[in-house]
């Protein structure tokens, strides 16, 4: 068998494998739904987006053909009107069970779903809730920390709303007067909710707001700068650092105790004041060798994208994972498959599949991006794996193995899921195009 026709043949083999994506920001069926993200990428206003994003790719018409049976070869002004019908009458034919409809089309059996607060359609065991909690970090005034950059100007209120939301959903008026309160009455409080309502994961976006290097800072000194503005006034950049060093490590220490996950941003974007060198996963390594944290299962959603080695690193340490999520959006299969290989060559348990999925507009709805992650991962996890076979570093049974464990085993195994027959083949019904109008359409 030539090259190509093992690489074919293996990527045959993991598209029958129903998928665990481990980072999604889906939608609810609700119009309108402006849940799923904390700080959503509408805030920070027009940006540079690479290539593969923007609305030319053609992995775009491919997933509009492949979910919507499109029928032409290319997206002119001409085809919208029948496009969005069918769209449309595809979302209303499934109304709450279209979010379903979306898994069973792209072969996904369980979607981790990074959200405010879930909403109809998403419903487990299918859709699983991972909650945000950034906001926890952040009790003082933020007004301060929003002169850094444009960008944390528009990202901070985002987190002060959200902080206040939670506070009126324990009927807490305000933070209380010492942090010692305001751990025992809002922080684990917050988390045990989230946990009784299904949580399985608590997602920090970081990275978007401050550098990764969270210290470890004792609870006389956090609690110092906590009653000293408490009741106002504007805390020191090294003053709230410290105090955000210790409400992250404190956070997910709880998370840890109550069983779920401890994901964390670590990409190159977004946003066109964006520090990368602040989302380097190796300021992470005082946090994880940290021995209180050592019960916490953390877990680096995107890989660290152009820091995927130091992402490798990490995973030496016995409780860090990472994921293929934005990767398999923004890089091609080729230049995924180079960072897969390396990943499963050293930690092949803790490599886990996700794609970031998330509305980039009215007509580019989340389920078009879970396509092109899932393909593309599927395709790149094909060509890593078939090159380690060519290179005698895996067997063709142990490849198909791997796969297996990175499209879903490994995340059942993390998350404790219940997850069904893995390798069934998926044959979801074609959609039907015709030239009836939409009125006249049956689907």
């Amino acid at each position: 068998m030539t090259p190509d026709a093992s690489t074919r043949a293996l990527r045959e083999r993991i598209e029958e494998i129903r998928a665990v994506d481990n980072h999604t920001h889906a939608n609810t069926v609700e119009p309108g739904d402006t849940e799923s993200d904390a700080l959503t990428l509408e805030a920070l206003g027009d940006f540079p987006l690479p290539v593969t994003l923007r609305p030319e790719s053609p992995a775009w018409l491919a997933a509009y053909q492949a979910l919507y049976g499109f029928p032409h070869e290319e997206l002119s002004d001409a085809h919208w009107p029948e496009l969005r019908a069918t769209m449309r009458a595809i979302a209303e034919e499934h109304g709450e069970g279209f979010p379903e409809w979306v898994l069973d089309r792209i072969g996904t059996e369980v979607m981790l779903a990074n959200r405010v607060a879930m909403g109809p359609g998403l419903a487990p065991p299918r859709f699983r809730w991972v909650s945000f909690v950034d906001a926890l970090m952040l009790p003082l005034s933020t007004r301060a920390e929003a002169t850094v950059t444009p960008d944390r100007r528009k990202l901070y209120p985002l987190e002060a709303s959200l902080l206040r939301r939670y506070l009126a959903e324990l009927k807490v008026e305000a933070p209380p007067a010492t942090l010692e309160a305001y751990l025992r009455t809002v922080v684990t409080p917050t988390l045990e909710r989230h946990r009784q309502e299904g949580c399985v994961a608590v997602k920090f976006e970081a990275a978007l707001l401050r550098s990764l290097d969270f210290a470890d800072v004792t609870p006389q000194t956090a609690g110092a700068v906590y009653g000293r503005y408490a009741n106002g006034g504007e805390p020191s950049h090294a003053e709230y650092k410290a105090l955000q060093d210790f409400l992250f490590r404190e956070i997910s220490r709880v998370a840890g105790h109550l069983g779920m996950a401890v994901h964390i941003h670590s990409f190159e974007g977004p946003g066109e004041y964006y520090v990368t060198a602040g989302a380097d996963p190796l300021l992470l390594e005082p946090t994880f060798n940290d021995p209180t944290l050592r019960h916490t299962r953390f877990v680096l959603i995107h890989g660290g994208g152009i820091h995927a080695a130091h992402a490798l690193a990490m995973m030496w340490k016995p409780n860090v994972y990472v994921d293929t999520s934005a990767m398999s959006l923004v890089y091609p299969p080729e230049a995924l498959a180079a960072i897969l290989r390396d990943w499963l060559r050293q930690f092949p348990d803790k490599v886990l599949f996700g794609t970031d999925a998330a509305s980039f507009g009215p007509d580019v709805g989340w389920e078009l991006a879970a396509w092109i992650g899932t393909t593309q991962t599927r395709t790149a996890l094909a060509i890593a794996l078939s090159g380690m076979i060519r290179g005698g570093e895996v067997s063709r049974t142990r490849a198909e193995e791997l796969a297996t464990r990175v499209m879903r085993t490994n995340a059942g195994d993390l998350y404790g899921l219940s997850l069904g027959t893995g390798g069934a083949p998926r044959e979801p019904p074609p959609v039907q195009w015709s030239d009836e109008s939409a009125s006249q359409r049956r689907w």
